[in-house]
C-alpha cells in the first residue's frame, strides 16, 4: 500500500535500479558482508529501504542465484563465534559456573542447528561441530 501511495506521488523508493541493487547485493557479498549487514548497509549508504521491495527478491535469493554463498550458515557462525567467546572466558576463569552452563546451552543450540541444516543439504552430512576446528573457522 505505501509503494503504491509513493508511486502516485512520483516518489521512488530509491534512485537505484533492480539491476543495480542486486549489483551492491552481490559485490557486498564478495567482500565478506554478513546477509544480515547487507540489508543494513544499502538502507543507510544507497537510500534502498527494503531490498525485497527493490528487487522482487530476498537477499538470500539474490546470493543463490549468483552462486554467492557464505560456507557456512550466518545464525550458525554467531552460535559458534559466541561459544568460542565463552571458552576463551572459562580458560582464564575456571570456576565461573554459570559461563559453563551457557556454554552447554550454546553448544546444544549449534548441534541442533547443524542437525537441522544438515537435513537441509545445507551442510555436508559429516559435519561435526568440534571446539578446536571452531575457534579456526571463526577466525577464518
Amino acid at each position: 500500500m505505501a509503494n503504491e501511495q509513493r508511486k502516485r506521488r512520483g516518489t521512488r523508493l530509491s534512485e537505484l535500479s533492480a539491476s543495480e541493487v542486486e549489483e551492491l547485493v552481490v559485490k557486498l557479498a564478495k567482500e565478506g558482508t554478513p546477509p544480515s549487514r547487507i540489508g543494513i548497509t544499502l538502507r543507510d549508504q544507497h537510500a534502498v529501504p527494503s531490498i525485497k521491495e527493490a528487487t522482487g527478491k530476498s537477499v538470500k535469493q539474490i546470493l543463490d542465484a549468483h552462486d554467492v554463498k557464505p560456507e557456512l550458515p550466518e545464525d550458525l557462525v554467531n552460535k559458534i563465534r559466541k561459544a568460542v567467546a565463552l571458552y576463551t572466558h572459562l580458560d582464564r576463569n575456571p570456576k565461573d559456573f554459570g559461563t559453563k552452563r551457557a556454554l552447554e546451552v550454546v553448544e546444544a543450540g549449534i548441534v541442533k542447528l547443524a542437525k537441522y541444516y544438515k537435513q537441509k543439504g545445507i551442510l555436508p552430512p559429516g559435519w561435526r561441530y568440534d571446539r578446536e576446528r571452531a575457534a579456526l573457522l571463526v577466525r577464518a
